[in-house]
């Protein structure tokens, strides 16, 4: 079997993730088709999720970060009146109680508790680390570990259909919010406890549904050459798209990539961080930090061949 010979490719996908396989073998399933040398996931999404994940390929994965922190939207189905040892369909059954027939009305009532700043405790079956180790290897050997309350925020919870026992719901959520735990912590707010039926990620970061290709599509591109899969790179600056952008003359992009400050003359806050790009190649260079007269750099990508003209 011949050796893979990796090559430098830079910017980010949108991977639609099927259901039955970890962020990383998928995000490793892409990387080989491109040949990236570099590559990593921005968000992890449990193997009985699906949706999107933005894959940060080169130079992108720099700005990967972002991503993790950016909002989330889920579609989420909740199954009522079972509670399950892994708090979504994949565990063992723990308790089945009946589940409370209530209004429309009554029911959010319920789900308004979880909209707007909310407290979660981090499951056990998360990926959550202590001590160096994923909780959930903890969880598989019986092992309880406590876990600190953290706030998120649930900016949007909107019930989308119901049934007798299931609630599907629509959510967009900052980073760090558990959707499993949403919906354990509504399963007990109804006395009925609940768990996860299925989960799919929407978007993250405003990134459009419609630009996911699944893995099927991504293998049939690149069957048709890597022009077709580069064809299909977004720009890595679309990571960060919510900062203000500042263009630099060529005088100043070439002193910025040498690593130096330059002059400031915009009016942005100090110490905000800004898109840089250079004006007269119209091209990305990289984060920059507003110094009081100064802009500092801050993370740059790789821009040898402007450095050395």
């Amino acid at each position: 079997m011949s050796k893979t010979k990796w090559r430098s490719v830079d910017g980010i996908v949108l991977l639609n993730k099927p259901i039955g396989l970890s962020s990383n073998q998928a995000l490793q399933r892409v990387r080989r088709l491109y040949r990236a040398a570099k590559a990593g996931h921005t968000g992890a999404l449990d193997p009985l999720a699906t949706g999107m994940l933005p894959l940060c390929l080169g130079e992108a994965t720099k700005f990967s970060q972002f991503l993790l922190d950016a909002d989330k939207r889920y579609i989420t189905c909740i199954q009522l009146g079972k509670r399950t040892t892994t708090g979504d369909k994949e565990g063992d059954v723990l308790t089945v109680e009946p589940v409370p027939s209530l209004s429309d009305v009554e029911l959010e009532t319920i789900l308004d508790q979880f909209r707007g700043d909310i407290e979660q405790v981090p499951p056990m079956y998360s990926a959550l680390k202590h001590e160096g180790k994923p909780l959930y290897e903890y969880a598989r050997k019986g092992i309880v570990i406590e876990r600190k309350r953290r706030q998120v925020r649930i900016s949007n919870l909107t019930l989308i259909s119901r049934t007798e026992d299931t609630l599907t719901l629509d959510v967009q959520c900052s980073k760090g919010t558990y959707i499993r735990t949403i919906g354990e912590d509504i399963g007990e707010a109804l006395g009925c406890g609940a768990h996860l039926h299925s989960l799919h990620r929407v978007s993250t970061a405003g990134y459009s549904p419609d630009d996911m290709l699944s893995l099927e599509e991504f293998e049939v591109l690149a069957q048709q050459g890597e022009d077709q899969l580069d064809a299909k790179l977004m720009s890595m600056d679309t990571a960060v798209a919510h900062l203000d952008q500042v263009e630099l003359s060529p005088l100043q992009a070439r002193e910025m990539v040498f690593g130096r400050r330059v002059e400031n003359h915009t009016e942005l806050a100090l110490d905000s961080l800004v898109r840089l790009y250079d004006q007269g190649e119209n091209r990305f260079l990289g984060l920059g930090v507003i110094k009081d007269h100064f802009i500092k750099p801050q993370r740059l990508i790789n821009t040898s061949e402007l450095a050395n003209n």
